[in-house]
């Protein structure tokens, strides 16, 4: 079973690179509401945001393990992967279900970031989490087709070439299975934007760019289908294990961020003439969230290993996330608590990341949805909704 120091040359590297943009460079992003284009660019230009692409069309030819790695990495140097991570497992759209033609005309040009491959747009504003009973529809005329509808929560869609579209494609009352029917679709925001498609930003808790996304009459080329038509959900819930997979890494690696701060505070923190770690009531706390994120990572890597052997990882995918984001918020609240009055501040970046890996209890899918599945699809139980 992997441990938290393999692929230590991949981490190494990261590291390396990550000491180039100290806390003081994410801390001016958060505060302008920016985005990290240098350091995006940094790890673009070094390969780690191709780290999965095939070398033929120019990237590593790694799987989803050492995906992992790059973004549990970088928010455990203090960053925060929810600014790349979607180029991570939207890819993986692309490489499982994308024909040669498609894959030999994006994945060179993804590799080398002339194109980037950031968002997806599957969530709608009156449907959630329930995908089958999206509205957004793609009708088929001539050689393209025409979509119609809203998306909502569509994340980095002002740092994106393309994005990845859930559309129906055959209306509900059509199919078996509601679950059919829905297509997916490549769409360059060059050719959209304006042109049928609007975004509106949702200003939010956190740092991480969001927009509300309206198609009116959008022209899609047909070539620009990816797999089947009417294949899209089962599409996309493959990218979905993967997504929930690095989220779990990113997780684990602001877990370790917040144990290593709050450990190095209590052991420098004197007050009564004794460093405050000393303490059991101090000490305990941040023992026991190193002892979570620990065995979150044991999860992390089941999911890995599964995803990357082509098995079905749904379950493994969704523990991991669940136990991962609910271990880095645990040890969020021990680091803002062991600091005090302190943790509040700015400047120890404390805040910063307690609002970041609070995100991960509500998306990229909330805690009770996860707990749902496991219910019903591990423990055999009735469906609750």
């Amino acid at each position: 079973m992997p441990t938290r120091e393999d692929h230590l040359e991949i981490r190494e590297a990261l590291r390396d690179l990550c000491s180039r943009f100290p806390d003081e460079y994410f801390r001016r992003i958060d505060e302008e509401r920016g985005y990290p284009e240098a350091f995006i660019k940094a790890l673009t230009d070094a390969g780690w945001l191709s780290v999965m692409i095939p070398e033929e069309y120019g990237g590593s030819g790694l799987g989803l393990a050492e995906a992992s790695v790059v973004m549990e990495e970088i928010n455990r140097c203090g960053g925060n992967a929810g600014a790349c991570h979607g180029q991570m497992y939207n890819m993986g759209t692309l490489l499982r279900h994308g024909s040669e033609a498609q894959q030999q005309k994006y994945l060179p040009k993804i590799a080398t970031g002339e194109w980037r491959l950031q968002s997806m747009a599957v969530t709608e504003p009156t449907t959630g989490t329930d995908t089958t009973k999206l509205r957004t529809t793609a009708v088929k005329k001539g050689d393209r087709y025409v979509v119609n509808g809203q998306k909502v929560w569509i994340s980095r869609l002002r740092h994106t070439e393309l994005m990845i579209l859930l559309a129906r494609t055959t209306p509900a009352d059509q199919v078996r299975r509601k679950s059919e029917g829905m297509s997916i679709f490549m769409v360059h925001l060059d050719q959209a934007l304006g042109k049928g498609m609007e975004i509106r930003a949702i200003p939010n808790m956190v740092n991480h760019e969001t927009s509300q996304v309206f198609f009116d009459n959008l022209e899609i080329p047909e070539e620009n289908l990816i797999g089947e038509e009417g294949r899209g959900f089962k599409y996309i819930l493959d990218g979905l294990n993967a997504e929930r997979t690095l989220i779990a890494a990113e997780c684990i690696g602001d877990g370790y961020w917040f144990v290593d701060r709050a450990s190095r505070y209590a052991n420098d923190r004197v007050v009564f003439d004794r460093p405050i770690g000393q303490n059991q009531g101090v000490q305990f706390p941040i023992a026991e969230s190193y002892i979570e994120v620990e065995a979150a990572n044991l999860m992390r890597w089941r999911a890995c290993d599964l995803f990357d052997a082509r098995q079905p990882c749904g379950a493994e995918a969704n523990m991991a996330k669940h136990l991962a984001a609910k271990a880095s918020f645990e040890a969020a609240n021990v680091c803002l608590q062991t600091h005090g009055g302190f943790g509040f501040a700015a400047e120890y970046d404390v805040e910063r990341k307690f609002r970041e890996t609070r995100l991960y209890q509500v998306a990229p899918i909330s805690t009770n949805l996860i707990l749902s599945y496991i219910a019903e699809h591990v423990l055999g139980l009735p469906r609750s909704f």
